[in-house]
This record gives C-alpha cells, sequence and structure tokens, in this order.
C-alpha cells in the first residue's frame, strides 16, 4: 500500500524589522530577523514565513494564509499610540512598523489564529487592547546589544504554567513593561523585581500568549512550541 503524505508542518509568519543594512557590496533597505526567530520556529516543529512592514490593509489576508503568527521584538512603540507623551528615554519609534503588527494582532485575533508576541510584541498586544506601557525601567537589559538574563516565573494555573511550570531565567533585553493591563488581558508571569513578563489572553477561541523575554536568544523552545502546537490545531495545510 502507498505510504499516506505526512501533515505539513504549520506556517508561522513573524514580523520583521525594515532597517537600512549593508552586506557585501551593498548599502540598501532591507527587511531584517536576527536568524533566532526562524531557528526557533524550525527547532519548535513549525515552517517560518518573514512578514516585512506591509500596507495594514493587507494583514486580514495575510494572517489568512498562516497556521500561526509571531510578532517579534524591535523598537518602541510610539507613545501616541497608548496616549502618551514621549518620555526622554524612550527610542524613535517605527511607525511603519506599529502600524503593521497592530493591524496583524487584530487579524490574527479576528481569524482566531494562534498569536505569540515577543518583548515589543507583548507591548504591542497590550496596546492593541487598549492598555499603556512604562516607558523607562533599570535593570532588564545587558550592555548594549547583550541580552541580559533574569529569573521569571509563571502564574499558577495559566496557559504560559503548563510550558513553564517551574521558575526559569531567560535571555532579556527591554526597557519597556506593561502599565495598565489591556482589555481581557492576564498577567501570566513575573520577574523578580515584580515586572509583568507574561500575558495571555485566556478567553480567546486560539492561543493568545505573549512574552516580555527572548526566547530565540536562549535554547529552551517551550514556548515556541506552545504556540507550534496550537497553530497545528488550526493548519489548512494538506495530509
Amino acid at each position: 500500500m502507498p505510504t499516506p503524505p505526512q501533515p505539513q508542518p504549520p506556517l508561522i509568519g513573524i514580523s520583521t524589522y525594515q532597517e537600512e543594512a549593508r552586506w557585501g557590496v551593498w548599502a540598501l533597505p532591507a527587511a531584517l530577523l536576527p536568524a533566532g526567530y526562524p531557528r526557533l520556529v524550525q527547532r519548535s516543529g513549525g515552517l517560518p514565513a518573514m512578514l516585512p512592514p506591509g500596507a495594514p490593509e493587507t494583514a486580514a489576508a495575510t494572517v489568512a494564509r498562516l497556521d500561526g503568527l509571531v510578532i517579534a521584538g524591535g523598537a518602541d512603540v510610539s507613545p501616541a499610540r497608548y496616549g502618551a507623551e514621549p518620555h526622554p528615554r524612550t527610542g524613535p519609534p517605527a511607525l511603519d512598523r506599529d502600524a503593521w503588527e497592530l493591524a496583524l494582532i487584530e487579524a490574527a485575533l479576528a481569524a482566531r489564529v494562534p498569536l505569540l508576541g515577543i518583548c515589543r510584541g507583548l507591548q504591542l498586544l497590550n496596546v492593541a487592547l487598549g492598555g499603556t506601557l512604562v516607558q523607562h525601567l533599570e535593570g532588564h537589559v545587558g550592555p548594549p546589544g547583550v541580552f541580559g538574563r533574569h529569573e521569571i516565573a509563571a502564574v499558577p494555573g495559566t496557559l504560559l504554567s503548563a510550558a513553564l511550570p517551574e521558575p526559569v531565567a531567560v535571555p532579556t533585553y527591554h526597557h519597556q513593561a506593561v502599565d495598565r493591563l489591556g482589555r481581557g488581558l492576564v498577567v501570566s508571569a513575573y520577574a523578580e523585581d515584580g515586572t509583568i513578563e507574561a500575558l495571555e489572553l485566556p478567553n480567546a477561541p486560539a492561543l493568545t500568549l505573549a512574552v516580555q523575554w527572548h526566547p530565540e536568544a536562549g535554547d529552551d523552545t517551550r514556548v515556541m512550541e506552545a504556540l507550534v502546537t496550537a497553530a497545528r490545531g488550526t493548519t489548512t495545510a494538506g495530509v
């Protein structure tokens, strides 16, 4: 008998930077993504696809082709998005990314596509649901361009606690954090200093989880595996 075809890996879209970059003899605008992101998706059983900033009105059509979505780290969210004046330590916003990724988040929630926010992605999820941000805090970065490391603990009974039942040390690089929670969100992890380190939307029809740290910079695949597992439940890939 012929061997039945195997299920295809779920397609996981990952939002990207859009920056001026140099390689070889070239210096051009580029869609950039640290290699840790697609590698983490691959190690977790998914198929990564880069999603550079585009027209927000195309976000729904983009998400409709995905089985899961990752909103990656990056620049500070524009304070105008949550009705605040810029703090002196707030960095220049990436306005194209803000518009694109907020549209992706809204589309994923509407289409019941599993969603994972990472660092900036957590902050954008909170802002998308009406929350606000602390624009500067100390102690959650290493030297410039180097990840720090600190321990986080998941809140018992949350979705995150099923993936990370024990306290873990995580790679971290952020100077902003959640202030007022967005609609329906619950805190699912804290740092030792009380900073919110993870959020989830427990009443969402698909996994909606965000972490303030950078799992793509470490060896622990469990958070991404939770997204890929949820995406397998929504995949339309042939079997």
